[in-house]
């Protein structure tokens, strides 16, 4: 596994306080790929300077040596490049061990799909979410599609009814009172993924979002979900299957038997939005 980035730039003596790095997983997709960069570097053009890790899982359509380029044409984006696919977890992990591991001690470590169903308009909303007031300010802000503001765009019915279910399953298995626990689109604080033990984390596919936002909830992490409106992709494939779509429903069963039960909603591990 390798990292590719352009040699950095002449850096200001003084590092901002808040320094954010944006984590995308990418298998195939080529087309997105330029795309979501430019939507990325657009919507975050003010205030702190983001930078971008594109995590490619060695896509046979050539995604990999698109994001090498861009590296190669911007100090502000990294790329790792995995042997094979073995998931979206795994992916996710090995950015956050990078980001972790960083010189330049990323503060917020942002995760968020390729395809652009995910919107980087919401950045700077859920960055914001994470740096206010420590009285007020979230450990985790969570991209919501089921809370006032929030929604989905291009969907069937059905598989509405499914994602809407899934969530209200998980949330009623694990005890939760957070809306989308599904959902992939998160900005963490540094301090929780140095205190969730990442080695523990088994789910692979979807359900390694039900698992991170419930560990966080389980460690005391106050996690607050912000109204996104969740748009169908328009080009590429959906990477879901039944598959996938099994092994997340079966993983909150072993998240309920094998972790803490979550605090309750005035313990400081509460779910909520704004």
């Amino acid at each position: 596994m390798t990292e590719r980035s352009a040699p950095s730039g002449d850096q200001a003596d003084a590092e901002p306080q808040v320094r954010p790095v944006i984590l995308v997983p990418t298998y195939n997709e080529r087309e997105n790929l330029p795309l979501v960069l430019d939507a990325i570097f657009s919507a975050t053009a003010s205030g702190p300077r983001y930078e971008v890790c594109i995590i490619d899982d060695a896509s046979p359509d050539g995604t990999g040596a698109l994001a090498d380029e861009a590296a190669a044409a911007n100090d502000r984006v990294h790329v790792l490049h995995r042997a094979a696919k073995e998931g979206l977890g795994p992916a996710y992990l090995h950015g956050f061990r990078w980001a972790l591991a960083h010189p330049r001690r990323f503060t917020h470590i942002v995760q968020m799909d390729a395809d652009l169903s995910h919107d980087p308009k919401y950045l700077p909303t859920l960055l914001a979410r994470c740096t206010g007031p420590d009285d007020d300010a979230a450990d985790v802000a969570l991209g919501s599609r089921w809370v006032p503001g929030g929604g989905i765009e291009g969907w069937s019915l059905l598989r509405l009814a499914i994602s809407r279910c899934g969530s209200l399953y998980a949330r009623t298995v694990l005890g939760v009172g957070t809306s989308d626990l599904t959902g992939g689109f998160k900005c963490f604080r540094r301090k929780v993924l140095e205190t969730i033990p990442l080695s523990a984390v088994r789910t692979k596919g979807y359900g390694f979002q039900i698992e991170m936002t419930y560990r966080a909830l389980a460690a005391g992490f106050v996690v607050r979900e912000v109204p996104i409106v969740f748009p169908d992709r328009k080009h590429g494939v959906s990477k879901m299957s039944l598959r996938i779509f099994f092994e997340g429903a079966s993983s909150v069963w072993r998240m309920r038997g094998a972790l803490p039960t979550v605090p309750p909603a005035d313990g400081g591990g509460s779910g909520g939005h704004t």
